[in-house]
């Protein structure tokens, strides 16, 4: 199934509500924040960002997700600005944002994730935070979403390989049950990664 395919219709794919991460750690977002959501989807955590009064940017390659992502923003009377964008060929600006937000972005091989993380580290500002979230490589197991392919998944140590030097402000792997829309549902193996970027 296409990502396009995944998001038309009128339903949203994995529900409204922000991700369970999104709404645990939104504190460490300070209002007027520059946050970038990558593939954001159908607009759930950028419009929760947006509502909490961060200026958020959302990269979303699929144009049937987009057009669900601003409808959502506007049905909740916020502001987003939603960019049409495809991570492997993104030219990730310098410094430009306060927070960068990776959640559930497993759809990439390990070599495309690895540029994928190095455009985010360039664009977020010396201080800023990056939040990732996603699937551990046990997930395939559960069978309530996500890839199928291990090497797409994370863990704990290769997010800290994958930003060395920065300070790690929290970790987790840990299973938790999931009712997110169509697309993710039951228990499902989960990693958490909120890291600061050096300032030298």
């Amino acid at each position: 199934m296409s990502w396009d395919d995944r998001f038309s219709g009128e339903r949203y794919f994995y529900g409204t509500e922000p991700a369970d991460f999104v709404a645990r750690q939104a504190w460490r977002i300070t209002p007027g924040a520059r946050v970038l959501s990558l593939a954001e989807g159908e607009g759930r955590n950028a419009v929760h960002l947006a509502g909490l009064g961060a200026e958020v940017t959302a990269l979303e390659a699929s144009a049937p997700a987009r057009t669900k992502a601003g409808a959502l923003a506007r049905a909740q009377g916020v502001s987003l600005n939603v960019q049409a964008a495809d991570l492997f060929a993104y030219d990730w600006p310098e410094a430009a944002y306060d927070v960068i937000l990776a959640c559930f972005i497993q759809f990439a091989p390990p070599a495309e994730r690895s540029r994928i993380f190095a455009g985010a580290a360039r664009a977020l500002q010396p201080g800023g935070l990056m939040l990732i979230h996603g699937f551990a490589t046990r997930q395939p197991g559960y069978g309530s979403g996500g890839p199928g392919a291990v090497e797409q998944l994370y863990t704990l140590d290769l997010l800290r390989r994958a930003f060395p030097g920065w300070r790690v402000l929290h970790q987790a792997d840990y299973d938790a049950e999931l009712c997110e829309g169509a697309g993710h549902v039951g228990r499902a193996a989960l990693i958490d990664f909120i890291a600061q970027k050096p300032v030298d």
